[in-house]
């Protein structure tokens, strides 16, 4: 039986326990383990003890490959060039898919032709709850919940990454598609994704609005659940405005790379009395939701003066 489906899983100095997880997750899988095939890159680790002690011999082809160019970016092409399967699904390595992820996946793909990239609902598991405050803001750690019905798009040129586009956490793709974006990224074309301590989040909507300019289309299943293991250090008021600064820099960056052009430029040393404005603005003293909108609306004027 030939390899139908592949995992690709990349890491950089992962958490035991939550890679352990994670592993399990997948050791459950229903869908029979002939029919896929698991990739394990390990981007550019620096603590590797982690990696040497993980057990994937459950897996009949399973496999850990080594990325030496720190990078999401650099580690999903790694891992899109080692598949064998017609369907790819990524898995961070703090995500637990159900059960039956795979093989809702590969039969989701299977059912349109022209369905490149697919996604579902991202569940957080969360080692201390979050407080009140936060819930507007947890599709920054990637927890987000479309609701119960399908949706496949998108529908016009305004849509091309719709709020419902699938993101990186168990985002399904045919291979085809897959490298098609690997194609564009290496001539230069794509940003940068999450490296070391960054947060900077765009290839994800790269991924997705390179799928679409290329004549494919995407959708939502909310059949597809997974599990995403969210540690307490990520439930603060701290990095909350990191990472929504990080991803309103990237959304503007990337959207601007790809046609997409809602803001207009403005000049670098323009940034901070910007910021100081919106300070004021979003009264960033007043709480740690004002000061997410904060950091959120610095972020998009940091974006604005790449663009120029």
């Amino acid at each position: 039986m030939s390899v139908e489906l592949t995992v690709v899983l990349p890491t950089h100095n992962p958490h035991g326990e939550r890679l352990a997880r994670t592993l399990e997750g997948l050791r459950r899988q229903s869908l029979d383990q002939k029919r896929w095939q698991l990739v394990l890159v390990d981007n550019a680790s620096t603590e590797r003890v982690v990696l040497r002690n993980i057990d994937i011999s459950w897996h009949r082809d399973a496999g850990i490959v080594t990325e030496e160019k720190p990078g999401l970016n650099h580690a999903r092409r790694r891992g899109f060039a080692e598949s064998a399967g017609e369907v790819i699904v990524l898995v961070d390595d703090d995500n637990v898919l159900a059960s039956d992820y795979l093989e809702r996946s590969l039969a989701i793909m299977r059912g349109e032709e022209k369905l490149g990239i697919a996604g579902g609902r991202s569940l957080g598991e969360f080692e201390c709850e979050p407080a009140e405050w936060m819930e507007p803001f947890l599709d920054l750690v990637a927890v987000r919940d479309c609701g119960k019905e399908i949706i496949v798009g998108p529908g016009d040129e305004e849509e091309r990454h719709p709020s419902w586009a699938p993101i990186g956490a168990g985002m399904v793709l045919k291979r085809v598609c897959a490298l098609g974006w690997c194609e564009r990224s290496v001539k230069g074309n794509s940003l940068t994704d999450r490296q070391g301590d960054s947060l900077s989040s765009a290839g994800d909507c790269d991924i997705v609005l390179t799928a679409v300019e290329n004549g494919w289309r995407i959708g939502y299943f909310p059949d597809l659940i997974l599990t995403h293991l969210i540690p307490s250090k990520r439930l603060s008021r701290e990095y909350f405005g990191r990472i929504g600064r990080s991803i309103a820099t990237s959304w503007v960056e990337v959207l601007f790379r790809h046609g997409i052009r809602p803001w207009t430029p403005v000049s670098k040393w323009s940034v901070g009395l910007r910021c100081m404005r919106a300070w004021m603005r979003e009264r960033a003293w007043a709480g740690p939701a004002e000061y997410v909108r904060w950091q959120t609306a610095c972020g998009y004027f940091e974006g604005r003066a790449r663009i120029r």
